[in-house]
């Protein structure tokens, strides 16, 4: 256990989640404006700006498969240096970020040349109309660009965060964030340049994180450095980071999947309007959950490091107040959610007719997002206690074996409104997916702790 890193040992649990969650929390919110400022900007384009937001929204599978492989490398490799860090073991930790680092490269290059090639393919497949596929495929062909910036920002910025430096992780996607914001209005408004304005300028605000990620991990300052002898990818190194990452791996996937299920049927049952209004239902969900995975992240490093060096009392605290303080955010947010729907629409799109059609789908998509809490923390624990089965397992139900039958399968039970019956597929899914991960959490947590308590 090296000095820098013993406040995770000792110091109060209280006092160290706000320590570590607070810059993480703060990281996502600043991490969510990307996406989000753009939808806001190119919603309120003058005459065009509701078919604009629908277009872009058609390209929210692509990018979520880009953050997918980012959160399958890095957020499978970050937890694991953490345990072993907690043993004491930094170099076999650098091994494994230098490994990653290596495969992040390799697969940002492959998924480049794939999205340049087919992303008007795609973009049609995932709910794109004749109306608003021209504004998916200028979005998608300079966001496609950036594709490396993004997975090294988003998969590296994970091993700095789980090493205990939560306010280096801020100002990484906190650069990015305010470029971005400065930028968005310039290229989208004073120059012309509509959805491709947007893209041009996430990528270079990606582009800016990801110097200043790389600059530190490479620098002096981090415990984990990486070294040049470390970049050779070996099997024994990287598979079990694989593995450990694949949950959140399939989680995004499966949201990327799920955004084209949804744009389709709601394509289908409701024209352009059902599927703009997803976009913005999409983006509401994202203020939901960004601070809750911070707030995971943040305890990530707390629960990994001490479940590695075998104290399961701080990693039971540590879980607990995580449960807590979770539950109370999804639950006031919720309540918000519930009574000014239409405040969240209207941030989105000056469109009068998508703002009432939005105020509905809204209440019924986040019915019971007061549940994400649990939902969430336990996911997070998971990770942490490096868990791959449970956690995938998880993500599949949650998913695949919930979510997705069920947007095929509400229409035709409520076919008098298959509209929002295709939105209330995610409520039910959530309240089973839910129950199942509670009940496997209470098993598989205690099992862990015992293991820890007795080898």
């Amino acid at each position: 256990m090296t000095q820098e890193k013993d406040f995770l040992a000792t110091e109060p649990i209280g006092k160290l989640l706000f320590r570590l969650a607070l810059p993480t929390v703060a990281a996502q919110m600043i991490n969510m404006l990307y996406n989000i400022i753009d939808r806001i900007y190119i919603g309120h384009i003058p005459e065009t700006g509701a078919l604009a937001l629908t277009g872009v929204g058609v390209c929210m599978p692509l990018i979520l498969i880009i953050s997918a492989f980012a959160a399958l490398v890095g957020c499978g490799g970050a937890p694991r240096a953490s345990i072993l860090m907690g043993k004491g073991d930094n170099d076999s930790a650098e091994q494994i970020l230098g490994n990653c680092f290596c495969l992040q490269i390799i697969i940002s290059a492959i998924l480049t040349v794939i999205l340049l090639c087919g992303n008007r393919t795609f973009l049609l497949a995932f709910g794109g109309s004749e109306n608003t596929i021209d504004y998916a495929v200028s979005y998608m062909n300079i966001y496609a660009m950036g594709t490396v910036f993004v997975q090294l920002t988003l998969g590296m910025n994970a091993f700095i965060t789980a090493q205990g430096f939560a306010k280096t992780g801020m100002y990484s996607v906190l650069i990015g964030a305010v470029i971005n914001i400065v930028l968005d209005p310039i290229f989208i408004f004073g120059l012309h340049m509509g959805v491709r304005g947007a893209a041009l300028a996430t990528i270079l605000s990606q582009a800016c994180s990801c110097v200043w990620v790389l600059h530190f991990l490479f620098g002096p300052k981090t415990t984990l450095r990486i070294k040049r002898q470390n970049l050779r990818l070996q099997a024994n190194i990287i598979l079990p980071c694989l593995a450990l990452g694949l949950s959140l791996f399939i989680m995004q996937t499966s949201e990327s999947i799920i955004a084209v299920c949804f744009n389709s049927s709601l394509l289908k049952y409701g024209g352009d309007i059902a599927v703009g209004a997803m976009t913005i239902l999409t983006s509401v969900m994202q203020f939901a959950m960004l601070p809750l995975q911070g707030l995971g992240q943040g305890a990530q490093p707390i629960m990994s490091y001490n479940y590695g060096a075998r104290n399961a009392q701080r990693v039971r605290e540590a879980y607990f107040l995580l449960l807590k303080v979770s539950v109370i955010y999804a639950v006031i947010l919720w309540a918000v959610i519930m009574l000014f729907p239409q405040l969240f629409a209207a941030v989105f799109t000056s469109d009068t007719s998508l703002i009432a059609f939005t105020k509905d789908a809204l209440r019924v998509y986040a019915a019971v997002m007061f549940l994400f809490g649990i939902q969430t923390a336990c996911q997070m624990a998971f990770n942490s206690l490096g868990n791959a089965p449970a956690s995938i397992t998880v993500a599949i139900v949650r998913k695949f074996v919930l979510l997705i039958p069920l947007i095929y399968l509400m229409p035709r039970l409520l076919p008098s409104d298959p509209t929002m019956a295709v939105y209330m597929a995610e409520p039910v899914a959530d309240t089973l997916a839910v129950t199942f991960t509670a009940i496997l959490f209470f098993f598989q947590f205690r099992k862990a702790l015992k293991k820890i308590q007795t080898v």
